[in-house]
């Protein structure tokens, strides 16, 4: 169901059922509308990486292929260190714990940083999203924060998952 017409079935069912929806409800108008997917290349987790050893991760074909290119995956949005935030961890699936207050051992080797047009309100971190934008490659050091990312996303569209 679209969160839109999510968003209407609950109107009919009165105020206090649109409580839980009001933070998917901002964050899909703060991304610039209902999401409409289907023009963005499908990019699942387990399909992020060819090997994984102790002399490094290697980028897999289909991650390689759909550099610079719109995709679409789904996971959770990590637990952040603000609730106001421009760009947020997604991970294959919920976590506890913040990137910044834990040690990389504590963290999951696949994860995605997806960086916002504008600013949002953290969203419940045991919510599956989808998320939508171009996906680049490559290690980056974020200059604000000092986080190291080899993959991001830079959001275009994002919403409750299906």
């Amino acid at each position: 169901m679209e969160p839109s017409v999510h968003f209407i079935h609950h109107l009919r069912k009165g105020a206090a059922a649109l409580l839980p929806l009001l933070p998917l409800t901002a964050l899909v108008c703060l991304a610039g509308g209902v999401p409409a997917y289907g023009a963005a290349a499908p990019l699942r987790f387990g399909e992020m990486y060819g090997t994984v050893t102790s002399r490094g991760i290697a980028l897999s074909e289909k991650l390689k292929s759909l550099e610079n290119q719109p995709v679409v995956m789904e996971g959770f949005m990590a637990p952040p260190l603000k609730p106001t935030l421009d760009f947020f961890v997604l991970t294959r699936v919920p976590m506890s714990i913040c990137p910044f207050c834990s040690s990389d051992a504590d963290w999951p080797y696949d994860i995605v940083v997806v960086y916002l047009k504008s600013p949002v309100t953290a969203l419940p971190f045991d919510r599956p999203i989808r998320v939508e934008g171009r996906l680049e490659l490559g290690t980056k050091t974020d200059e604000a924060t000092g986080f190291v990312s080899l993959v991001r996303i830079y959001a275009t569209k994002l919403g409750e998952a299906r």
